[in-house]
């Protein structure tokens, strides 16, 4: 039976020349042909009777779809989630070697919570790959109405991206995070879009964000885990990094102001030693919420705690007993 993939030739009928020379002609024709078809069988993985279909390009290695951080990985020892006497305050937390992605300890770590302004950390992660610090940022007239926790932006000010990012995440101001939503993605709707967008791409499964500020709790959530792989990921950008480290910011403006001081509201930083960031939350729904990282000894160590009336304390526990561990990776220099 012909291949499938050989295509049917018609012949002419030849007259038969004298001495049989036309049928050793044919002969060695479809002897050829036999063989052929034997080599391609061989050569073709079986496809049960259909045409091989061509197998789809691999694709390259895309620099338009960056690849997701590595995900967070669970201690090879099993860490007893409630060993701290007198409990932690928090309703979920989770300590993570920043470095590694190890997890060193949680409590509840998949829990969904609101998260207040902890939000802000992907809002600034999105902006910041879009926005130079110099851009001019004009403030759209829904701006001034975001509430509550407002600088006070006047619509119509054009003011430059890197002062707004101090205010997001300093201030914590919400006008902050829509005028930089608008200015990225062109409305508040296609903004949220893009930020659930990146939580899916970044293997963040329980997270869905309604707000690029977090002031509004409903479908706005996240885990302490998520957080914890946002932020290590957020981390490595050196703006970031900058930024959310600052404990206090004098910023320059125009008339009649003259200049904003913006006070970093993270209270661990200047007051527990190697605290270097990141972002605090609160609603009354979410309950204090804090996302902290701390570098000390060559260790770096990222907490994240929902829902805890008593954060810094809990954030500050959790880091003593992480610095304290022997099998946290400690490199030479505490750069990240």
């Amino acid at each position: 039976m012909a291949l499938p993939v050989l295509e049917r030739v018609e012949r002419r009928r030849r007259r038969r020349r004298r001495g049989g020379t036309g049928a050793i002609l044919l002969l060695l024709a479809v002897a050829g042909v036999a063989a052929l078809a034997f080599w391609m069988l061989r050569a073709t993985p079986s496809t049960n009777g259909r045409a091989p279909r061509e197998s789809p390009p691999r694709p390259l290695a895309s620099r338009t779809q960056p690849q997701p951080p590595p995900i967070l990985v669970v201690g090879a020892r099993p860490l007893a989630p409630n060993r701290f006497t007198p409990p932690l305050s928090a309703r979920a937390a989770i300590l993570v070697d920043a470095r590694t992605g190890r997890v060193l300890w949680s409590l509840r770590p998949h829990l969904r919570r609101p998260i207040a302004s902890t939000t802000k950390i992907m809002t600034a992660l999105l902006a910041l790959e879009r926005l130079r610090p110099r851009d001019l940022v004009t403030i759209d007239p829904s701006v001034p109405r975001a509430a509550p926790f407002r600088e006070g932006l006047l619509a119509g000010q054009r003011v430059r991206a890197w002062k707004l990012f101090y205010g997001l995440l300093l201030y914590s101001g919400n006008d902050d995070a829509l005028a930089l939503a608008i200015a990225t993605s062109g409305s508040r709707g296609a903004f949220v879009a893009e930020m659930n967008r990146e939580a899916r791409r970044l293997g963040l499964r329980d997270t869905h964000f309604s707000t690029p500020s977090g002031v509004v709790d409903r479908a706005n959530y996240s885990t302490a885990w998520d957080l914890a792989a946002l932020t290590r990921y957020a981390l490595r950008k050196p703006r970031f990094q900058t930024i959310v480290r600052t404990r206090v910011k004098h910023v320059p403006w125009a008339a009649p102001t003259f200049e904003k001081i913006y006070v970093n509201k993270n209270g661990l930083l200047g007051q527990y030693r190697g605290a270097d960031g990141v972002k605090t939350g609160w609603t009354t729904k979410a309950g204090h919420c804090l996302v902290a990282s701390a570098q000390r000894d060559g260790a770096h160590l990222i907490v994240v705690v929902l829902a805890a009336p008593n954060r810094y304390r809990d954030a500050a526990r959790l880091l003593n007993y992480g610095f304290g561990l022997r099998y946290i990776d400690r490199a030479t220099s505490t750069s990240s």
